[in-house]
């Protein structure tokens, strides 16, 4: 960027880089490798264009390069865009699509993200440019594998264990389990592995919100292992034990395809 910025300094140098790309690709690597970005982090953190303090506010308010020397459009990060909802229809979704940087999604993506996106829209007031990143970046780390998760129920009475009941699909086959656990993820995860009649050491567990509103979608990340090998799950739902359980799968089918 400061090639781009400083332009006066730097005339014989250039790059074909398209810098509105930079903050889009951040929250898509952060996603799918489970890393999250710190917020101290220049030009992609949460406060990297953050002005707190009210002389700064004013300042950029009045006039935006006081304080910054790029805006934050120019990187990709647009607060003032579109936000999507339940009544957006397709064109809208495409657009949003385009304006992150995902124009060469296949149309047969481009149906199944907008299948996901009017699920979630169905859940949340407001779908955040955030959540469009996750469901390309869920899309992109789906893996067709032999277990699916078909339902799920969790039942908590005081004094007790929660008990899960989880209904996969394996290989086709529909099968029911019911387990206990010293936490609903636990019971759920027990309940997995009763149905695969198989177990995994659980090495890693990583839950955050994608976005900051109480309805914000959880992304999880789990590390599983077998027999010395490692694999990495992921998940995302507005249930945290959706998310995980999703997560859970996705490692195991991982793990299965090799």
């Amino acid at each position: 960027m400061i090639l781009k910025t400083r332009k006066d300094l730097f005339e014989e140098y250039y790059t074909n880089i398209d810098s509105k790309q930079i903050y889009p690709t951040s929250k898509l690597v952060s996603l799918l490798t489970g890393v999250s970005t710190q917020p101290n982090k220049a030009i992609v953190g949460a406060n990297a264009f953050a002005h707190e303090s009210g002389i700064h506010q004013h300042g950029v308010l009045a006039n935006p390069e006081t304080y910054e020397i790029m805006s934050p459009e120019s990187v990709g990060r647009n607060p003032d865009s579109l936000v999507l909802g339940k009544h957006s229809g397709k064109h809208a979704f495409l657009q949003k699509l385009e304006s992150l940087g995902f124009n060469h999604v296949g149309s047969d993506r481009v149906e199944e993200l907008f299948a996901q996106f009017k699920k979630l829209a169905d859940k949340k007031k407001y779908v955040l440019d955030e959540d469009i990143i996750a469901l390309v970046a869920g899309e992109a780390a789906k893996i067709e594998g032999r277990i699916k998760l078909a339902h799920f129920e969790i039942s908590r009475q005081e004094g007790k264990k929660p008990k899960a009941t989880v209904v996969i699909e394996l290989d086709g086959e529909k099968l029911v389990k019911e387990a206990l656990g010293d936490g609903p993820v636990d019971a759920a995860y027990n309940a997995v592995n009763l149905a695969v009649s198989d177990t995994f050491v659980l090495e890693e567990y990583k839950l955050e919100a994608i976005t900051g509103d109480t309805d914000a979608q959880a992304q999880v990340v789990v590390i599983i292992e077998k027999n010395g090998n490692r694999f990495i799950g992921r998940g995302q739902s507005t249930d945290v034990v959706e998310a995980s359980i999703k997560a859970y799968i996705n490692g195991i089918n991982r793990l299965y395809s090799n």
